[in-house]
């Protein structure tokens, strides 16, 4: 039984950094310039970090391959918001070591096992 959820776990490792850099691909398309995928601390995780101009964002990447339980959007609830946030302000304060840059949060979401991604900017 251990053997499978380890199995499950890598496929779901493994699945979420292809979408991810598929959003990533997507965002270089658009102008971003990628800073850091993946970056982590003890905190939590943002999927990438990049430049858009002089604004920093921080990308959050859902894919869902049904709506069963709800679109991508819909599963950056309230809480993943907040540990992003405080990512966020970890990755400014000791990665950066400046709190003044600008920054939002973004959203690229793939739903319906579809590569069209939907990118909300500013999205919390």
């Amino acid at each position: 039984m251990a053997e499978i959820n380890k199995k499950q776990t890598k496929n779901k490792r493994e699945a979420g950094a292809l979408w991810e850099e598929r959003a990533a691909r997507y965002l270089e398309g658009l102008g971003y310039r990628i800073e850091a995928m993946n970056y982590r601390c003890h905190l939590g995780e943002a999927d990438i970090i990049a430049w858009e101009q002089d604004m920093l964002v921080f990308v959050e990447v859902k894919y869902r391959s049904s709506r069963q339980f709800g679109s991508a959007l819909e599963a950056v609830t309230p809480g993943k918001q907040r540990i992003l946030r405080r990512v966020a302000m970890h990755y400014l304060s000791c990665v950066l070591r400046c709190d003044r840059i600008p920054c939002r949060f973004d959203v690229v979401a793939f739903d319906d096992g579809r590569d069209v991604p939907q990118l909300v900017r500013d999205a919390f």
